[in-house]
């Protein structure tokens, strides 16, 4: 069976950090001509390392394509990453077109704005950081913890970790014993 044409202008979907729908990133994407098959969803945010659809795009890009995105935010939380990126691009004679940034890195321009927006990018996510972390301390300070609800009781803790610490059961069997699920 013949291979399908080779696409020119691959694009890549990241979702939101916050869980919110991508279409509009398809919509801007299909906008920006790209053919609905070549459209890549992945599942996960900018911000984890492994990306299966980006990873895919990567390797069926060959030179003189060109990779869209609709915002720099899409591919990386860190300048780093986005630097190296953008440079892995540019080794291999791929260009990166950032719709809603307007960055076209075939030009020098587009080169130089790319690296711009890299460094406010980087900074925006370290700023949601930061006060995100703040909002948590203040939180803590007014007594109230977040996170998940321990499954154990303090005394369920205590009975399991003397039971591992005298390598009396596994941590399998320890698990069961308490109903819990292991890791």
């Amino acid at each position: 069976m013949p291979l399908p044409p080779r696409p020119t202008r691959p694009g890549q979907v990241t979702p939101d950090p916050t869980g919110q729908n991508p279409d509009h990133q398809i919509d801007a994407l299909l906008r920006a001509g790209v053919d609905r098959d070549h459209i890549h969803v992945d599942k996960a945010s900018g911000a984890k390392a492994s990306r299966p659809k980006l990873e895919l795009v990567l390797q069926v890009l060959r030179e003189g394509d060109t990779l869209k995105v609709t915002r720099l935010d899409r591919l990386s939380r860190s300048v780093l990453h986005l630097v190296t990126f953008g440079a892995g691009l540019r080794e291999r004679g791929i260009g990166l077109h950032v719709i809603e940034q307007g960055i076209d890195t075939s030009a020098m321009e587009g080169r130089a704005m790319f690296g711009m927006l890299s460094v406010l990018a980087e900074l925006q996510r370290e700023l949601i950081v930061a006060n995100t972390n703040d909002g948590l301390a203040s939180a803590r300070a007014r007594g109230r913890v977040g996170g998940r609800r321990p499954k154990l009781t303090e005394d369920q803790a205590g009975i399991a970790q003397q039971l591992y610490d005298a390598r009396e059961k596994t941590v399998q069997q320890i698990a069961d014993l308490f109903g819990e699920v292991c890791p």
